[in-house]
């Protein structure tokens, strides 16, 4: 199974990395399947400490949706701008001929 991802958001918070949040535009070359993926980590230091990783898929449209407007959703938005400015750039061309 063969994916490609592009980071839109990354937060890391704590002295030391303690808690790490970040969000992925993902493609599955094999399912053919468009999505986001995000990334939570967090890890208590200290003698016994323990890390909890924990990933989850989601649709783009419920990612937009969700609370705010955060640095991953603008980055998703210049993305899908940018993808369809060209399709769109193409799109004139074709029909101008």
């Amino acid at each position: 199974m063969a994916f490609l991802k592009r980071e839109l958001y990354r937060q890391v918070r704590g002295p030391e990395i303690t808690h790490e949040d970040r969000s992925f535009l993902a493609f599955d070359t094999d399912t053919k399947s468009l999505y986001v993926e995000r990334e939570v980590a967090h890890l208590e230091t200290g003698i016994g400490g323990t890390v909890e990783f924990q990933t989850a898929t989601m649709d783009i449209a419920d990612y937009l949706t969700l609370g705010g407007q955060t640095t991953g959703h603008r980055e998703l938005w210049r993305l899908l701008r940018a993808l369809f400015k060209e399709d769109s750039d193409v799109t004139g061309s074709s029909r101008d001929t």
